[in-house]
């Protein structure tokens, strides 16, 4: 076959299968709100997939602890409370 024919049989093909829209339902308003809605769920999936592969956040391992004790209990009696 020929370059052309390999070409047109692939649009053809495309076309059947419904993948190419008109470009009036392309341009139509219930399109842009479905695509708008598709990009937003896409952008939270992948925020929450990034989220899901990062490391636990302990938000009380950045506040001082009130449990610390006036004084030492080590051996060494010149090590910090």
């Amino acid at each position: 076959m020929c370059g052309w024919a390999s070409d047109r049989a692939t649009v053809v093909a495309v076309t059947w299968w419904g993948i190419l829209l008109p470009e009036s339902l392309v341009q139509s308003r219930g399109f842009a709100v479905l695509s708008a809605f598709v990009a937003i769920n896409t952008v939270m999936y992948v925020a929450l997939a990034v989220g899901k592969t990062l490391p636990k956040v302990y938000p009380r391992d950045w506040l001082p602890r009130r449990y610390r004790r006036g004084e030492t209990r080590s051996i060494d009696p010149d090590a910090p409370a």
